[in-house]
């Protein structure tokens, strides 16, 4: 009897080898991820995509045996942080907290969120409420994850124990550290959201496509979090699989737009390619301002105006941020720089300009157009390359078909 016990504890019922161990731990913990990402995060906290009951209920009962997580708490937190993003209010955010905070007691703050019912009542709602969610799920928080380990010791022995630690350490580490840590922290921004999210890769891979985290910031109720070309999302290629077999449908998408002919005049269409893509706009200015400030920086250079240099280049890790999101010193190393050069205090104040078209809700849409047509005339006679640029592109946006 004593041997037989043995040779469980070594070996478990399946006496399964080491890689077959490490197989079933990384598959199991990245079907964790696929949960999180596709239902807690795209289709309960965004309502990016719906899914089929039968889809919806395995994921639900996946996390509770996998992370004991109820969705209204996991929806309601992850909500007020896009709700109060980077504010004092914000439950997980690195710029109030400090990262080392959220990185290494991202769970933490999350389970101190979890018991605020303010929170829960104000951001949870539209989340599950059947039979089973008020008397399995939300009830039993941590009989699911019990239940997992005495399967993965049943399993595997003495090392199942391990791997069960392997499986409840993966969502605080992956999820509640790096991507409420590192996503707004450190990275490559596609866009000049008004948070500091940043992409952690462009391949998402390891966290479900989460790693695109300043995508999501820019288009929150996208299923879809890859915008470039060379960026991939292992979570949409899930999503789209289960659309392939009815199981999910997508709600919204990342706004598209084509490249036409430069329009004599601007029209509704590329009013409404402008308005829609104004996030790609946005990147595109701040791509111009850059490049604006290299040629301003090797002009002085030139010209021997060493007063100047300085000064712009105090401003280069910031020209390209939009001001609402700046602090007091970087906003006024930006105004010094804009000083010291005409063609860039030209482009940050029509840089304004250009954002009051589609932050002006009083016009309509004739307004608009108006006001966007007479922007682009100014914008190519400024002398300014970058503006000149810009709005010749800008007559070329058009709806994708």
């Amino acid at each position: 009897m004593f041997d037989v016990f043995l040779t469980w504890a070594g070996h478990g019922l399946l006496q399964a080898s080491w890689w077959q161990i490490v197989a079933f731990a990384l598959i199991t913990t990245h079907i964790t991820i696929a949960s999180v990402t596709i239902f807690l995060h795209r289709a309960q906290a965004h309502r990016a995509l719906e899914l089929h009951p039968a889809a919806s209920h395995f994921f639900r009962f996946w996390l509770w045996f996998t992370t004991g997580m109820v969705t209204k708490e996991w929806v309601a937190i992850h909500r007020k942080h896009h709700a109060k993003c980077e504010t004092a209010e914000d439950p997980h955010s690195p710029v109030t907290r400090g990262i080392d905070t959220v990185l290494l007691r991202g769970a933490e703050l999350y389970r101190t969120e979890s018991r605020n019912a303010e929170t829960l009542s104000k951001f949870g709602h539209g989340t599950p409420d059947d039979w089973l969610e008020r008397n399995l799920y939300s009830r039993f928080v941590w009989q699911g994850v019990g239940l997992l380990l005495i399967l993965d010791v049943l399993m595997f022995g003495a090392i199942g124990a391990t791997v069960w630690a392997v499986q409840m350490l993966w969502i605080p580490i992956w999820a509640a550290g790096v991507i409420n840590g590192l996503g707004h922290w450190w990275g490559y921004r596609n866009f000049s959201a008004r948070d500091s999210s940043h992409n952690i890769s462009p391949w998402g891979l390891l966290i479900g496509g989460e790693e695109l985290h300043n995508n999501h910031h820019t288009y929150p109720t996208s299923a879809k979090l890859s915008v470039k070309w060379w960026e991939f999302d292992i979570g949409w290629a899930y999503i789209r699989a289960l659309s392939w077999v009815g199981l999910a449908k997508p709600r919204k998408l990342p706004p598209q737009f084509r490249l036409g002919d430069v329009r004599a005049e601007v029209d509704q269409l590329t009013l409404q390619a402008v308005i829609a893509n104004r996030y790609e706009v946005m990147a595109r200015y701040a791509a111009g301002l850059r490049t604006t400030l290299k040629s301003e920086l090797a002009r002085a250079a030139e010209q021997g105006a060493a007063s100047n240099l300085p000064t712009l280049r105090a401003a280069r890790r910031w020209i390209g941020v939009e001001r609402e999101i700046l602090c007091d010193r970087s906003r006024a190393l930006v105004d010094a720089a804009a000083n010291a050069s005409p063609n860039l205090g030209k482009l940050l104040h029509m840089r304004e300009e250009l954002k009051a078209v589609w932050e002006q809700t009083n016009l309509n849409g004739e307004q608009l157009r108006l006001k966007l047509q007479d922007w682009c005339h100014r914008a190519e006679d400024s002398g300014v390359t970058a503006l000149r640029e810009l709005s010749l592109r800008l007559r070329r946006y058009t709806p994708a078909a």
